[in-house]
């Protein structure tokens, strides 16, 4: 099984993956510098992207664990889709984002119920799931912060 250059952009998130420091981090990171260009918020636009990416990360992330092991870290197109959802329809504000971002971390890093019954998926489903909904619980929680503001 061999990755090629364009699977290896997208599954390694511009590369980010590859950097020996919080590689998930640093993956989120990327994910976020793309919601910060200007008109990226746009639902339709991010909900579009999330399913292309999403599809696309599941059929990357397939071949990085053929290739790498088990949900290996350079793999970090989980992370970027995770990062988007987590600030899907919120105010592009410095405070907010700055707060989803800090709990969407947390949540995939320390993968409390049921977000680490996902990883248990085997595959590019279980290396993708586990963000999303670690992405879905971050974007409730921080809407319902919002809403109780």
């Amino acid at each position: 099984m061999k990755i090629n250059f364009v699977e290896k952009i997208i599954g390694s998130g511009f590369f980010s993956g590859y950097i020996p420091f919080a590689p998930g981090t640093m993956g989120s990171l990327v994910g976020l510098g793309i919601f910060m260009i200007p008109g990226f918020e746009n639902p339709t636009l991010m909900l579009s992207l999330i399913l292309v990416f999403t599809l696309m990360g599941v059929y990357v992330a397939n071949k990085f664990e053929q290739v790498y092991g088990k949900d290996p870290s350079i793999c970090v197109v989980d992370e970027i889709i995770g990062t988007w959802i987590s600030l899907l329809f919120l105010p592009k504000e410095i405070f907010v984002i700055a707060v989803a971002f800090i709990i969407w971390r947390l949540l995939d890093i320390f993968k409390p119920p049921p977000i680490g019954l996902m990883e248990k998926i085997s595959g590019g489903w279980g290396i993708m799931l586990d963000d999303i909904v670690a992405g879905l619980i971050t974007l409730v929680i921080v809407q319902l912060g919002l809403f109780l503001l």
